[in-house]
């Protein structure tokens, strides 16, 4: 049998996989790594292509020819490598057949899902097998949800105190000219679509999945309107479709319940420069939202991905031009306690209201295919080298419960596609 690598990239002919291919070689240099997927010929031109963007002659990256649809290839090809980074979405369709193989192989598997009703399905129905085969299963770990949720514990380690409840506010933004045309490709839309359209099914996952309810902490981390002005960011803000609080909550539940620590609360919010823009992205939502829920509805967006979302998606997915113009950071505004005021128990209830902020930015560039990359590939090295510092010997985790006591955030500051922490005010 071939030698074990330590990472293959699985669906590294797509969208996502060749962009991950091409941040390999800077993330991936003191590793073992190797490529899979359905098509030879896709791969070699993959090699090819990327190894050129990169100045990197590719040619003897090891290829592995697996199929979603192909049991067999898909427990070769995990038993081939210690961490499986899976860019095969959407998870809904294409992800649980890989978590098995995984989970048999013994096998850690990394992806970038935003579907909550797929991760939450994987945690109810694999964490008990992949504690059993010491295996780690992680999924958001890319845009989404790497800096809300990484970012939190970023907040909590310079705190100095205890965290009651964080907002977040996206911001994404254009430098060096008009982006003037798509910033997602066809798959996260198609992802979104489907996702949106069976989220009523999250309910019955939840109760299945936790049979007790977190208790309630005081203050309450109360919703901000429909559209407002926040004054932490000064511009209009609307609620953040993504997966981001659901990941983060999964986290803070975990670390509740595994290290007794008192869970954050957390709403995230989007930003807009104009009200005008914030209204129209409302009423769209609203109309997305509305089509999701009926079959020609979800026929017809996926149909014309292009005119549904003025622009934004395609099948083509946005040039390289437009994903490196495109810039994002997410403000993170904590309100807590100070240390001095620190309770006995988690579960003590503060008498006082937060006395104390702090504020702090995520970061980067090309947050889709960029930054979502490199996240992807510095979360299959951190379990690679400090799988130690993780909890437990194995799971079906978020990023945040699984990479807390890692130094995750110092690999993703590495590298040019990376994200950056950092603290803006500390009161």
């Amino acid at each position: 049998m071939s030698e074990k690598l330590d990472v293959i990239i699985f669906g590294a002919s797509g969208f996502t996989g060749k962009y991950t291919v091409f941040e390999a070689v800077t993330v991936l240099q003191n590793y073992r790594w190797g490529i899979a997927g359905r098509s030879r010929e896709k791969l070699e031109i993959v090699l090819k292509d990327m190894g050129a963007k990169a100045q990197k002659n590719l040619k003897d990256i090891p290829i592995i020819i697996a199929d979603v649809e192909n049991e067999a290839s898909l427990l070769a090809m995990a038993n081939r490598c210690r961490v499986l980074v899976n860019c095969c979405g959407p998870y809904r369709f294409f992800g649980e057949p890989v978590v098995r193989a995984c989970l048999e192989a013994g096998t850690h598997h990394v992806d970038v899902s935003g579907e909550p009703q797929y991760m939450e399905t994987m945690q109810l129905k694999y964490n008990k097998q992949a504690q059993e085969r010491k295996v780690y299963i992680i999924s958001a770990c890319g845009f989404d949800s790497i800096p809300a949720d990484i970012g939190i514990i970023f907040i909590e380690k310079n705190f100095d105190g205890v965290v009651n409840s964080v907002e977040c506010y996206l911001r994404s933004y254009s430098k060096g000219g008009s982006t003037g045309g798509a910033r997602i490709h066809y798959g996260t839309w198609e992802s979104a679509v489907y996702g949106l359209a069976h989220s009523n099914e999250l309910r019955a996952i939840r109760s299945k999945l936790y049979s007790e309810k977190l208790p309630k902490f005081h203050p309450v981390l109360k919703h901000r309107p429909l559209i407002f002005r926040s004054e932490i960011v000064n511009n209009i803000c609307l609620p953040f479709p993504g997966s981001d609080r659901s990941v983060v909550m999964r986290s803070q539940r975990f670390l509740y319940e595994h290290d007794h620590k008192r869970p954050v609360q957390m709403h995230a919010y989007v930003t807009f420069k104009s009200w005008i823009t914030a209204v129209l992205v409302a009423l769209l939502a609203v109309s997305f939202g509305l089509l999701t829920k009926f079959s020609f509805g979800r026929q017809l967006l996926l149909k014309y991905p292009k005119f549904f979302s003025l622009g934004f998606a395609s099948r083509e997915g946005p040039s390289e031009a437009n994903m490196e113009r495109t810039h994002f950071s997410f403000i993170m505004r904590a309100n807590g306690w100070s240390n001095s005021d620190r309770l006995v128990e988690p579960t003590d209830q503060y008498a006082d209201p937060p006395s104390k902020t702090l504020t702090v930015k995520v970061s980067g560039t090309n947050p889709g295919y960029g930054a979502t990359c490199v996240a992807l590939l510095s979360t299959a090295v951190t379990i690679l080298k400090e799988s130690e510092k993780m909890p437990g010997s194995g799971g079906v985790l978020p990023p945040g419960a699984a990479f807390a006591k890692t130094s995750l955030i110092s690999e993703l500051e590495k590298y040019e596609h990376g994200i950056k922490f950092e603290i803006l005010a500390n009161k």
